[in-house]
């Protein structure tokens, strides 16, 4: 006859099924590709003839200056490009995952995807990211460094995971990798990354009123209504304690 399992022994024989369950879980969380990275050769083979067709289509052109609008709540980034002496809309992209709540980073480690005005020069680009397609956002800017706030490596990237960063597909890295590549190689220094808390309507700030975050968003506002106004990015500095901004 089989002896019955001792207390103890049952115990510890959960207990390691636990354990061995959450690290099959942690596993099955990681990226797909993580330790790779994508081949840019091949992704312009693959997607420039269509991008290149598509914005002939939008009365654009490779190269044409790019602003890129992060709204988080709404989880879309918006591509805009210069035409004429504005920039009018190119296509909106889902943000796949970003970290944290609504709110700006404040220290490393805290989880929290940035809010503010940043600028992407050349050498932020990462085509060799372990996250298929990246670039690095800039934070700390100017005014997060007023403001006490650290951080760093937060980016725009694929692969659909994020811990601070925002997280795209890889299909939406591409297009809007290949769109900042060719805009800085033809002659624009930066390009404007503008990210807010969500699309700021009089509506959404009046929901979010009660919001600890209210005055810095409200701050944020002033820049976000004036590009609504211009339909040019606002050249944007860090001054005692707020953002100031001129076209």
């Amino acid at each position: 006859m089989i002896k019955a399992i001792s207390r103890p022994i049952l115990l510890s024989l959960t207990i390691a099924f636990l354990m061995l369950s959450v690290v099959f879980l942690a596993y099955l969380m990681l990226p797909y590709n993580l330790p790779g990275s994508a081949n840019l050769t091949k992704v312009k083979q693959e997607r420039l003839p269509a991008l290149q067709a598509k914005l002939t289509f939008k009365n654009q052109k490779l190269g044409n200056p790019v602003f890129l609008r992060v709204l988080k709540q709404e989880k879309r980034i918006e591509v805009w490009m210069k035409s004429g002496e504005t920039y009018s809309p190119y296509k909106d992209f889902e943000i796949c995952k970003y970290s944290g709540d609504l709110g700006p980073k404040l220290k490393e480690g805290d989880g929290q995807s940035p809010e503010g005005f940043y600028n992407v020069s050349e050498q932020q680009l990462n085509p060799n990211s372990r996250y298929h397609l990246s670039f690095n956002l800039g934070f700390p800017n100017a005014f997060d460094r007023s403001q006490g706030r650290t951080g760093s490596y937060l980016m725009v990237h694929g692969n659909c995971v994020s811990i601070g960063c925002y997280a795209m597909t890889n299909t939406g890295i591409e297009e809007i990798y290949l769109l900042m590549e060719a805009a800085l190689q033809n002659g624009q220094q930066q390009i404007p990354v503008h990210i807010f808390p969500f699309a700021m309507t009089p509506e959404n700030m009046q929901r979010h009123a009660s919001s600890n975050w209210m005055n810095f968003w409200q701050n944020l506002k002033q820049g976000y209504d004036l590009f609504e106004r211009t339909k040019t990015p606002p050249t944007t500095k860090a001054y005692q304690g707020h953002y100031e901004f001129s076209i």
